[in-house]
């Protein structure tokens, strides 16, 4: 029984664009870059501290022996018209249902089928593992790495969603990673907002938009003027890249934007329930980082729009019982309208019992006092 090719033919007809194979040898290729970020303070929130568990598949699984890698392509395209007057921008990654659990429920029909012929032990992950998926996607064959450090694939571009699963399964595969075929072309360093791309294949994730729009750290007030009217996410490099384009579109209609249309409107943003934006959102990959990270992009978005009548919506939120509201409302009222936000800041400052906020606020008006009149 050929395992490697009776896996292959149950993942097309369970509908899965990609499947690959890797061993389970530690990812030492890229220790040192990961020790070079921490040390840099590169490493966010949201990433395993431990570099060896990163690096390491046997950390996680000690029984591993092949890791199976799949991706699915989420290269949908929509042109359909919202009528949201003020529109924010969602990443195509969370246009539809949330990715993690289409790939958990790809993964665990590929399991049983699999278990089905031959027994197996198992963990499978889809971005809460510790492992850097990316680098096993390519070991796996799945794509080249990117300018941008996004896996390509050859026929789906870098539009895929990856996960793998740690098995016991000894299958027989040849080693295929794949090198770059970026060539001389740097189009995603040029374009991206931030400059996050620092240069080929070095992403600093802290400048990254998509990172921005999922923290919860303050946002530097100048990385806050690149985000535009993004609430999640950021697909500008991948947009752009040559790689993506003649592609082929996802056959995945769950990762199609039926309820938002790629889209979140603003001023239902600024004043939804916890409940409502769960019973409307819950839906999407967005909403694991709750109303109130979105609810704050959206007050980001309107002060980069530097439409006046935006105001009439910023300024109730200076009262917001969220002091992270009140504080970004200040400095979405001050970049539109520099004078008559300072007035109205400088009297939220008298009455801010918060000191935190108080602070920020005071500094908010210096800055933009140095930003204006410099």
């Amino acid at each position: 029984m050929d395992l490697k090719q009776l896996i292959i033919d149950k993942s097309k007809e369970l509908n899965i664009d990609m499947i690959g194979f890797t061993g389970c040898e530690p990812l030492n290729n890229i220790k040192n870059y990961l020790i070079t970020r921490q040390k840099e303070n590169g490493q966010t929130e949201f990433e395993e501290r431990d570099i060896d568990k990163r690096i390491n598949p046997k950390l996680t699984f000690p029984q591993c022996k092949t890791i199976i890698v799949i991706g699915l392509s989420y290269n949908n395209r929509l042109n359909e018209r919202v009528d949201y007057k003020l529109k924010g921008l969602l990443s195509k990654s969370s246009w539809g249902r949330d990715y993690h659990i289409v790939l958990k429920n790809k993964m665990e029909d590929l399991i049983k089928e699999i278990r089905s012929i031959k027994n197996f032990t198992y963990k499978y992950f889809v971005d809460t593992g510790p492992l850097v998926d990316r680098e096993l996607a390519n070991r796996a064959g799945i794509g080249y790495y990117g300018k941008n450090c996004s896996i390509i694939n050859e026929k789906y571009g870098s539009f895929i969603f990856i996960g793998y699963i740690l098995t016991d399964l000894e299958i027989n595969f040849s080693p295929i990673s794949i090198n770059s075929q970026c060539g001389d072309c740097n189009v995603c360093i040029e374009h991206c907002p931030t400059g996050a791309l620092e240069e080929p294949f070095k992403v600093n994730p802290k400048k990254c938009i998509s990172y921005l729009t999922q923290t919860k750290d303050k946002i530097p007030y100048e990385l806050r003027e690149r985000m535009g009217n993004k609430i999640y996410g950021c697909d500008t490099c991948q947009l752009i890249c040559p790689k993506n384009k003649n592609i082929k579109d996802s056959k995945h209609n769950l990762f199609l934007p039926k309820v938002t249309k790629g889209y979140m409107d603003i001023e239902e943003l600024l004043s939804i329930s916890n409940k409502q934006f769960k019973d409307k959102y819950g839906y999407m990959a967005g909403s694991w980082r709750g109303r109130n990270i979105l609810k704050r992009n959206g007050i980001i978005a309107l002060g980069n729009m530097k439409d006046e009548n935006n105001i009439k919506l910023l300024k109730p939120l200076l009262n917001d019982l969220n002091p992270m509201m009140r504080q970004y409302a200040a400095w979405a009222i001050l970049k539109i309208d520099f004078e008559y936000g300072k007035e109205v800041v400088e009297e939220r400052i008298k009455m801010e019992k918060n000191e935190d906020s108080r602070l920020e606020m005071e500094n908010l008006i210096k800055y933009f006092i140095h930003k204006v009149y410099q």
